[in-house]
């Protein structure tokens, strides 16, 4: 079912979720998700594994079926209209799914032939996928002889040969080392700039997420906050500091009682939180009775804002998650 532009003619977002739930047994793994995602943005979901987001994203992409909720995506219903939802978007799995006894040109080929493309543009197609993720010198080698980095970007190249109206990406990086994983992030960068396409991520590296345009913090299947990056880290204002001294429990005592800051006293040292946290650190070291060896100033981060909103670090998985399949359901 095709869903209309509204009175004002604004236009279709990309990805339209309302009271989204899914339930697994006893175990809700999403809690009514309102999303909205916009016509050529780079979205993220960022949370543990755990937290829903590969139970979310299987829903979007029609691989499973909400227990309660609307889903629409380019502007088809998911549960009413999924094949016309499948037309439009392209997904890149956690778990590779390429045929490593075909070479890279025959995976491709085999995907236009699952979505019906037309015959005569394929080889140009195929090679302009192949030239954007840098494997055109490779199209006619077996997929077993690739890197882990080659077939990721081969996988990516397979997602948007059809054109997809929105690109998802679940963890797309997960088990990558870091050089694999920045390369991985060039060639998406590539599709943005070449392609009119949608990006829908999910992650829990907090680098990634710090590269969407809006991110959507996941918490035990609910969205706790949404908005960019920079917006999110702003609502925490001040810089961490973060000094060892020869006492630090000495120096956290005369932290609040000359300069009126709280802090943390851990392994690491003090922890406070000031504005402007370079131009504070001469003054609060001039105000200790005890000898300061290091000091360390961070500004906010997006660890800073998911431990915030949502109590604990992005470290703790919560176990109840689904992992996505191409089967769409729990293993």
């Amino acid at each position: 079912m095709r869903v209309t532009r509204g009175e004002e003619g604004a236009e279709v977002p990309a990805i339209r979720a309302t009271g989204v739930r899914k339930e697994f047994g006893a175990v809700e793994a999403v809690r009514g998700v309102d999303l909205t995602v916009a016509q050529g943005e780079l979205f993220g979901f960022l949370g543990p594994n755990g937290a829903g987001k590969t139970t979310m994203i299987a829903m979007l992409c029609t691989l499973a079926r909400p227990t309660a909720g609307r889903i629409a995506v380019a502007g088809y219903d998911a549960v009413l209209d999924p094949h016309e939802v499948r037309r439009r978007l392209g997904l890149v799995f956690q778990e590779s799914t390429l045929d490593a006894d075909l070479t890279a040109r025959e995976n491709l080929r085999f995907h236009a032939d699952l979505y019906a493309m037309p015959l005569a543009s394929l080889p140009v197609r195929i090679a302009e996928m192949l030239d954007l993720v840098g494997l055109r010198e490779r199209a006619g080698s077996l997929v077993r002889t690739f890197s882990g980095g080659m077939r990721r970007r081969l996988e990516i190249a397979r997602g948007l040969l059809h054109r997809p109206r929105v690109l998802f990406l679940d963890e797309p990086t997960i088990g990558l080392d870091p050089a694999t994983r920045a390369e991985v992030w060039t060639y998406l960068h590539g599709v943005r700039e070449n392609e009119e396409t949608t990006m829908f991520l999910t992650t829990h590296y907090l680098d990634e997420a710090d590269r969407c345009d809006r991110i959507a913090i996941l918490d035990r299947g609910r969205i706790v906050v949404e908005g960019p990056p920079e917006e999110l880290k702003a609502v925490l204002g001040a810089d961490r500091v973060t000094l060892r001294t020869a006492d630090d429990q000495v120096a956290a005592a005369r932290l609040r009682e000359r300069f009126g800051l709280p802090s943390t006293v851990g392994p690491t040292g003090i922890q406070v939180r000031v504005e402007d946290g370079a131009r504070a650190v001469p003054r609060l070291c001039a105000g200790l009775d005890t000898a300061v060896y290091e000091v360390t100033v961070t500004r906010p981060s997006l660890d800073d804002v998911y431990l915030h909103y949502t109590g604990h670090g992005i470290g703790d998985a919560d176990p109840d998650d689904a992992v996505l399949t191409p089967t769409g359901e729990q293993p």
